[in-house]
């Protein structure tokens, strides 16, 4: 049986552990006598970082105010027309928000004669010394030649930037419907072809007044049967 009094003085050097061989403090501390341990800042392992050029947004995701397709949003005008003069329905303005009004029947009509007057003088230069103007002979070979010019000329003006000499001249042109932007090759060839094509195999001028009146009754956009075939629209280009 032990005789050791607990609380009795202690022996120099025994008893008792020394400091450096104590226990770590309850809590989590460091032990009495050790330097204090530095406390990690970084996040923790897999988190994700916020330094410079870490990614804020949803990954895939749209950014604010950008439709999830890629497409504006749907307060926004088709990106070809632009803010335009006016809201739908609104006087003088196009009939969708941001289209520019429709161009006009006098304007558009007096486009078609100066381009008309400007392509029977570059036929007449060009067939003058096949043909007797005098007798009309070689009269229909004329027609269809000037036809196939204007087809030509309209459908490179068209592709280029919408416009033919007349219709700058009138400041109309010709947009795709669907965005405003200047029309397509095809387009623009299907629109010159549809307006050309059937008066020289049947019809001859029948053929335009048909396809006029067919805009005039046309509502909202005053599509004649080319602008249909093609999905154009004339609008002005004046703001």
């Amino acid at each position: 049986m032990s005789t050791h009094d607990p609380s009795g003085p202690q022996p120099e050097g025994g008893g008792q552990p020394s400091s450096d061989k104590q226990p770590p403090a309850p809590g989590g501390g460091t032990p009495e006598g050790e330097p204090p341990r530095p406390t990690p800042s970084g996040p923790p392992p897999g988190a994700p970082s916020e330094g410079p050029g870490a990614y804020q947004g949803n990954y895939g995701g749209p950014t604010h105010g950008q439709n999830p397709h890629g497409q504006p949003p749907y307060d926004q005008p088709p990106p070809g027309y632009g803010p335009g003069p006016g809201m739908y329905g609104a006087p003088s303005g196009g009939p969708v928000p941001g289209m520019p009004p429709i161009g006009t029947w006098p304007k558009r009509i007096l486009a078609r004669v100066i381009d008309y007057v400007l392509i029977q003088v570059v036929g007449v230069i060009v067939v003058s010394p096949f043909v007797d103007l005098g007798t009309r002979q070689g009269s229909t070979e004329a027609f269809w030649l000037g036809c196939v010019i204007y087809l030509v000329y309209e459908a490179l003006m068209l592709a280029r930037d919408g416009q033919t000499l007349g219709k700058k001249a009138m400041k109309i042109r010709v947009a795709m419907l669907v965005d405003g932007n200047t029309p397509t090759q095809a387009a623009a060839w299907t629109r010159a072809a549809v307006y050309i094509l059937p008066a020289v195999i049947c019809c001859a001028a029948l053929w335009w007044i048909i396809d006029g009146l067919f805009g005039v009754f046309d509502k909202p956009y005053r599509q004649c049967v080319h602008d249909k075939a093609a999905k154009t629209v004339v609008v002005t280009t004046e703001v």
